[in-house]
């Protein structure tokens, strides 16, 4: 009886366990799978080479290792034969060739993929990250690559509108919680609701269902670059601009001044420019 009992007992155990271990990889980003080798090689640099720098760790080892999402067109996603591609995903092949080194990515949800830089999981991470203070407190930056500010956006007819101060007493499609809503009613405008979609607020402009909408210029650019026949069309633009830039763990200056330093070259040549134009067919790195 003693035995029966224990022999049922271990079973629920082993079953419950097994239950546990298929929970803990459910759900887990990409990178635990064909990407653990380039992970568990840099945590354990990392330890072996705490004496080291990371630029002459990244460059013994001769990849830079690099967080990205993979899901986030342009920026980095996979095209129809699966290849991880993107703008970002150009950026940071051009920035570790200059180097010397090859690109190695590690692809993870935007929700883990700062914690996958605190973990030392990569080196960088190279997803459109947006340079703040509260990040400035606990990371680096590089110079930024990308430089997004405030677009007015009307329909292609409209000469009404040419800058913000003429959105008094218009109709602007925005999402009501966002900031760019903040500031269109600043300027004057009644809010119509898009619930938060870039694109659902373009077609209440082109619809004349809004007059404008004030949303981001980078995403702007790509959607005409995909509709350049769209009824719309970009009036002005503010100075306040949104910068990215390739996110580092603090103390690592040597290896940030080479980024910068690459970044720069980069720029000065021209790649940045034209790997801007390729994804939005505008420059979007000054």
């Amino acid at each position: 009886m003693k035995k029966s009992k224990l022999l049922v007992a271990a079973l629920t155990l082993s079953i419950v366990l097994g239950g546990l271990v298929g929970c803990s990889s459910k759900g887990s980003d990409k990178a635990t799978s064909g990407q653990s080798k380039a992970t568990s090689t840099a945590t354990k640099e990392a330890k072996d080479n705490s004496d080291k720098d990371l630029l002459t760790q990244i460059k013994e080892r001769g990849t830079l290792l690099i967080g990205t999402e993979g899901t986030y067109a342009p920026y980095t996603y996979h095209d129809e034969t699966g290849e991880l591609v993107g703008y970002d995903v150009e950026v940071a092949k051009a920035i570790a060739e200059k180097l010397g080194v090859k690109a190695e990515f590690v692809e993870s949800n935007w929700d883990s993929l700062i914690a996958g830089l605190d973990a030392i999981r990569y080196d960088v991470v190279i997803n459109q990250v947006t340079i703040t203070d509260e990040r400035l407190e606990k990371y680096d930056f590089s110079t930024p690559y990308t430089i997004s500010r405030a677009a007015l956006i009307v329909g292609k007819d409209n000469k009404d509108i040419k800058t913000f101060e003429d959105l008094k007493g218009k109709k602007s499609a925005q999402g009501l919680t966002s900031n760019y809503a903040t500031l269109a009613e600043k300027y004057g405008a009644e809010l119509v609701s898009a619930d938060g979609s870039f694109s659902k607020s373009i077609e209440l402009v082109s619809t004349g269902r809004a007059e404008a909408t004030i949303n981001d210029q980078v995403s702007f650019y790509d959607f005409l670059k995909q509709k350049p026949d769209a009824s719309v069309k970009l009036v002005d633009t503010l100075d306040d601009a949104s910068k990215n830039a390739v996110l580092i763990r603090k103390g690592n200056e040597t290896f940030v001044e080479a980024i910068n330093k690459a970044l720069d070259e980069l720029s000065q040549d021209g790649t940045l420019s034209k790997i801007s134009k390729k994804y939005f067919g505008e420059d979007v790195t000054k």
